[in-house]
């Protein structure tokens, strides 16, 4: 199994750090989605989509396509778990499924997010290139996740 897993350090309450994932402004400032229904309750939807980039990226650009799966659990300003998660690029055939869980710990003034994203498939080359890319793609979107938070809660 393949899995990105990484922790970051947000001066924000949890409950702000986990409702960034669902709420659509948020999701659109932080992670650029064009648009996003996402329910926090268990068995809610959970979709995003991405503009197409307009050219065909080799290296990891910005994120493009769509991202579905189902909400399992979610615990407010605690947790939350997405199954059957997929996405699916712009030209090729879709990647899942997987599982997304975010978990937060309030520690002082400052909450620790840790995000994993895990998986595995058949196709074990296409699947390593797609972590690849990823984990390229999720350590700065968790850095502007860290910023547009902590710009919200300085306000």
């Amino acid at each position: 199994m393949r899995e990105f897993a990484h922790t970051v350090v947000i001066t924000a309450p949890p409950a702000a750090v986990l409702d960034a994932f669902f709420e659509a402004e948020s999701l659109a400032a932080w992670w650029g989605v064009t648009r996003a229904i996402c329910v926090p309750r268990a068995l809610g939807a959970y979709a995003v989509e991405w503009a197409p980039a307009g050219r065909r990226e080799e290296s990891p650009g910005r994120l493009e396509g769509t991202l579905h799966g189902t909400v399992m659990e979610f615990k407010p300003g605690e947790e939350f778990f997405v199954a059957d998660l997929y996405w699916h690029p712009p030209n090729d055939d879709p990647i899942g499924p997987m599982a997304l869980e975010a978990t937060c710990r309030m520690d002082g003034a400052v909450t620790h997010l840790h995000l994993r994203q895990s998986g595995h498939d058949k196709d074990s080359e296409r699947w390593s290139r797609y972590y690849d890319v990823m984990t390229a793609r999720w350590e700065p979107a968790l850095e502007a996740l860290k910023q547009f938070l902590e710009k919200r809660w300085a306000d």
